[in-house]
C-alpha cells in the first residue's frame, strides 16, 4: 500500500476514534453522499494488486447497506436525490450507489445482495466494453506485470528493461506505466497499451468479453426495478484529454446506443475517472447540453442544497477497496469529512 493510501487509513482511524463523522452529520449542511463502486469480488487481492481499490468484498457492500440504515440513512435512487436537494427542508440523510463499467461480477455478486436490501442504485455503461471491443487497459497493465519478470517501459521516449520479480518492482513498474497513459492524449495511450499488450501475447478483446457483462446480461439491469441505467461514454477515454466534438460525441453516442439496446435514454451520466484530469467546465457543460439531469465525478464531498443547481458535476465517495474496515463505514457515509478532504486534495 502507497504512503498516501497509509496516511488515509490513520485519518480514517483517528476520525473513527474521535466519533467526528456522527457530530458532522448532524451539524453539517450535507444532506447526503454518493458512493462510487466498480467490482464486487469474494477474493482477497494478491500482493500485487494496484486495482485492488476498484473492488470491495460481497461481506462489506453487504455490511455497508446495513450499517447505513442503522445510522438512519436512507438509500434512494438518484433521482429522488435529486429531488430531495432541491426540496427547500432538510429532510433525511441519503446515500445514492453507484456502479461503474458493467463489471460481470456486478451480476454475479452484488445484484443478490441489493436486492435482499432493497437498495436502489445507478449501473454507468460504457458501450464499447459491453460490445466487447473496449479496452480495460488499467486492469491490462496488472495483469501483464503480475505475470512477467521484467517488462520493456519507455518512459521518457527511451526503452528500457525493468525487473519486475518483487512486490515492489512491479508497482514501481505498474506506476510508470499507468502514468505515463494517463498523461498523454488518447491518440497516444491506445496504440502504447496495444503495443504493450502484444508485446506479452495479453489479448484486450477476450480480457473485455470476460470482465464485462454482454448486452444480454445487461438487460437484467434495465429489467431490474431497483436499477437505474446511467451513461459512461463509448469508449472510456478520458473526456478532458479529447478535441470537444469527440467529446461530444463520446457522451451523446453512449446514450443513444443504450436507448437502441435497452429502450430507454439514460438521464444520468458519469465522467470516465472522473477527476480534474478527465472532466472539468467544458465536460460538465456539454453533460448539461446533452440534456442529461445529472453527471458525476469522482471528486471526494458530500451533497449540498447548492449542487440541485450544478447536478453535472456532482462529487463521489469511493468505497475503497483499500479500507473495507466495517467502522469505517461510519466516516464513508459523512459527506462533510469528504468535502473537507476534498477541498485539501483538489
Amino acid at each position: 500500500m502507497s504512503f498516501r493510501y497509509t496516511a488515509m487509513r490513520a485519518l480514517f482511524e483517528a476520525l473513527w476514534l474521535s466519533r467526528l463523522p456522527s457530530l458532522l452529520r448532524a451539524l453539517s449542511r450535507s444532506r447526503g453522499v454518493i458512493f462510487t463502486l466498480h467490482r464486487v469480488l469474494p477474493e482477497q487481492p494478491a500482493d500485487f494488486s494496484p486495482n485492488a481499490i476498484l473492488q470491495v468484498q460481497p461481506a462489506f457492500l453487504d455490511y455497508v447497506l446495513e450499517r447505513v440504515r442503522a445510522l438512519d440513512i436512507d438509500i434512494i435512487s438518484l433521482d429522488e436525490a435529486l429531488e430531495r436537494l432541491a426540496a427547500s427542508t432538510r429532510g433525511r440523510r441519503f446515500v445514492v450507489l453507484t456502479f461503474d463499467d458493467a463489471y460481470r461480477d456486478n451480476l454475479q455478486y452484488a445484484l443478490p445482495i441489493l436486492r435482499r436490501h432493497d437498495a436502489p442504485f445507478t449501473l454507468y455503461v460504457p458501450t464499447a466494453l459491453v460490445d466487447g471491443t473496449g479496452e480495460i487497459w488499467w486492469q491490462a497493465i496488472e495483469d501483464i506485470i503480475a505475470r512477467q519478470e521484467a517488462v520493456t517501459l519507455a518512459p521518457n521516449g527511451q526503452a528500457a528493461s525493468v525487473d519486475t520479480l518483487t512486490v515492489a518492482e512491479k508497482s514501481d513498474a505498474f506506476n510508470t506505466l499507468y502514468w505515463q497513459m494517463r498523461k498523454m492524449p488518447e491518440t497516444e495511450r491506445v496504440p502504447l497499451m496495444r503495443s504493450f499488450a502484444a508485446a506479452y501475447g495479453y489479448d484486450l478483446a477476450s480480457q473485455c468479453r470476460d470482465l464485462i457483462m454482454d448486452w444480454q446480461e445487461l438487460r437484467v439491469f434495465a429489467g431490474e426495478p431497483l436499477c437505474t441505467i446511467g451513461a459512461h461514454t463509448v469508449h472510456h477515454y478520458e473526456l478532458a484529454k479529447l478535441p470537444a466534438e469527440q467529446a461530444r460525441t463520446e457522451m451523446a453516442q453512449s446514450a443513444e446506443i443504450l436507448l437502441a439496446r435497452l429502450g430507454e435514454r439514460p438521464d444520468h451520466f458519469s465522467y470516465p475517472l472522473g477527476g480534474p484530469l478527465s472532466a472539468g467546465r467544458r465536460e460538465f457543460d456539454l453533460a448539461r447540453e446533452l440534456g442529461f439531469k445529472s453527471a458525476v465525478t469522482t471528486r471526494p464531498g458530500g451533497l449540498y442544497p447548492h449542487h440541485a443547481g450544478n447536478p453535472h458535476a456532482l462529487p463521489r465517495v469511493s468505497l475503497n477497496g483499500y479500507f473495507q474496515c466495517p467502522r469505517y463505514v461510519d466516516v464513508f457515509a459523512s459527506g462533510a469529512v469528504f468535502s473537507v478532504i476534498g477541498r485539501l486534495t483538489g
